[in-house]
């Protein structure tokens, strides 16, 4: 794809590009967080956890694709190997086995207020490249990790 064919500047758009794949990056830690704990969670709160885990996975599942598809339609090649996704994600690893649900939940509120923030960070991006398409997609995503860290933060009252 070429930008021009959707009214934008390359030039303008490659940290765009680049915040994007980034962005790409951390999602695939979540996710694959997400699932660990969704496979490893355990104790009083399973039945709660573990679907809400899921709905999670499966909402950053769906992001993981709009984001790679966005930045095809921009013009470059998203980041598609584990290699990548490790060097460039802000947001580490944990290890789920044995892991105590609370602190499962901790983990995640920990990665939704990172993603949140280089979300935010984007938004100014993509403002300065006149890309309203990225800002808009970047914006729902932003908006639903935002509720959802509040309803986690609420589960393990820490307001």
């Amino acid at each position: 794809m070429n930008p021009k064919a959707i009214s934008l500047e390359e030039k303008k758009l490659r940290p765009v590009v680049d915040h994007l794949n980034d962005l790409l990056a951390n999602y695939h830690i979540h996710y694959q967080k997400l699932r660990g704990c969704h496979w490893n969670v355990r104790g009083n709160h399973f039945f709660t956890l573990h679907a809400k885990f899921e709905e999670l996975y499966t909402n950053a599942l769906t992001t993981i694709d709009e984001l790679a598809e966005r930045i095809l339609t921009l013009g470059k090649a998203p980041f598609s190997t584990f290699k990548d996704y490790v060097e460039h994600a802000d947001i580490g690893e944990v290890e789920t086995i044995g892991m105590k649900d609370i602190d499962m939940v901790k983990a995640i509120i920990d990665d939704l207020e990172a993603l949140i923030a280089m979300q935010r960070d984007l938004l100014e991006i993509t403002s300065e490249a006149d890309d309203e398409g990225t800002n808009d997609m970047v914006n729902a995503f932003m908006q639903f990790n935002e509720k959802q860290n509040w309803m986690l933060r609420a589960f393990v009252n820490k307001a």
